[in-house]
């Protein structure tokens, strides 16, 4: 019996609807119908009274809805044990987030002053499997609208800004618009290197009715950097935060117009209290202003 059947049941039973239980849990309804039957074979039992008007748990439901929270509660209290007295907060990281990890540590530590942290730095699949397997307590990840079987928690806003060599016409451009760029090649990220940023920039020059021309998928951030400050007829987009960490010379940022922009997300198990999913939402969100 998998710890993930009975997380899918509990939130059925809270909901008792399935689609409005799937998209708690950000996964397809079918996914949640096949775990439940799934786990009715399993036990011998049918959980559910299901009719096209309503669900309802059966009297078998409603007793194993109290042994699936224990056993889910019980899960988490190995998983917190096995952390250690002080807590190990584990987090699913790549380049661009160093800024906000700092400061998003640094607000989880007013509450808890003696959790140790491990920062993993994966490419985003593995980072969110990890997420999955246990391995991650959260990982923070831009472009993600759901991951199933994770809670995808839409945390902060990033500009995108346009990166060229400094030998570029545009290079001492305050702003750029994107058809102005639209005559040198387009080095964007491979949708298996980052989907979701592959996406999201897809998307944002079909918006804008854009067909640059596109070349070689970009590898890693610092690659493409170096690639793109080492020919002036190429250009790349990087997230703002990516582009605070670039130490090369070579480069130039420069803000597009019509403004671009990707959304970051705190990512966490399904399962986490509401409590703590707020509290990191509140540690990674952006820096407020005053």
């Amino acid at each position: 019996m998998e710890l993930r059947s009975l997380r899918y049941f509990t939130a059925v039973a809270d909901e008792l609807h399935f689609g409005r239980a799937a998209e708690r849990l950000h996964i397809a309804q079918p996914a949640v119908s096949q775990q439940i039957a799934r786990l009715e074979r399993e036990l011998g039992v049918r959980l559910f009274d299901r009719s096209p008007r309503r669900v309802r748990l059966t009297e078998a439901g409603s007793r194993v809805l109290g042994a699936a929270r224990d056993a889910l509660a019980a899960a988490e209290q190995v998983r917190i044990a096995a952390a250690g007295p002080a807590g190990t907060m584990r987090i699913g990281t790549s380049a661009g987030f160093t800024t906000r990890l700092e400061r998003g540590i640094d607000a989880l530590r007013e509450s808890a002053p003696t959790f140790d942290v491990v920062l993993v730095d994966l490419p985003l699949p593995a980072r969110l499997n990890a997420l999955r397997q246990g391995e991650l307590d959260l990982a923070l990840a831009r472009g993600v609208v759901s991951a199933p079987g994770l809670r995808v928690l839409p945390t902060w806003t990033e500009p995108l800004l346009a990166v060229v060599s400094r030998n570029h016409p545009a290079a001492d451009r305050a702003v750029v618009g994107i058809t102005e760029l639209a005559d040198s090649v387009l080095r964007v990220p491979s949708p298996q290197h980052d989907l979701p940023l592959h996406d999201a920039l897809t998307a944002a020059l079909r918006e804008a009715g854009v067909s640059p021309r596109l070349g070689r998928p970009a590898g890693t951030v610092q690659d493409t950097i170096v690639e793109v400050g080492s020919d002036p007829h190429s250009w790349t987009v990087l997230p703002a935060d990516q582009v605070a960490e670039i130490r090369s010379t070579r480069v130039a940022a420069i803000p597009l117009k019509p403004a671009m922009t990707i959304t970051g997300s705190v990512v966490i198990p399904e399962d986490l209290p509401s409590p703590c999913a707020t509290a990191h939402i509140a540690a990674f969100r952006d820096a407020v202003v005053t």
